[in-house]
């Protein structure tokens, strides 16, 4: 199993906007497979892979930045308009 974490950040003037998302993957492994890599074995680049083969890395991106867009341009506020 992998966990992992996408962040991103957009600073306007001096207020900076951020977002993150995360999961889990999981893998089997299958010691008879032609590709398979012993755990001793791993590199972060093999395993970040394997990640970005199952999550859909376009659609994380575009949910953070759609994020931080809601952020610096909101649509519903609390409180009232009149208070500092």
């Amino acid at each position: 199993m992998a966990h992992w974490r996408c962040d991103d950040s957009e600073t306007v003037g001096d207020d900076t906007f951020t977002a993150s998302s995360y999961g889990t993957c999981s893998f089997t492994p299958d010691a008879d497979a032609d590709d398979f890599v012993a755990y001793d074995d791993l590199t972060e680049a093999t395993v970040i892979g394997w990640v970005k083969a199952e999550v859909d890395g376009d659609a994380v991106e575009t949910a953070l930045t759609d994020n931080i867009s809601s952020q610096k341009t909101p649509t519903t506020f609390d409180g009232v308009p009149w208070n500092d």
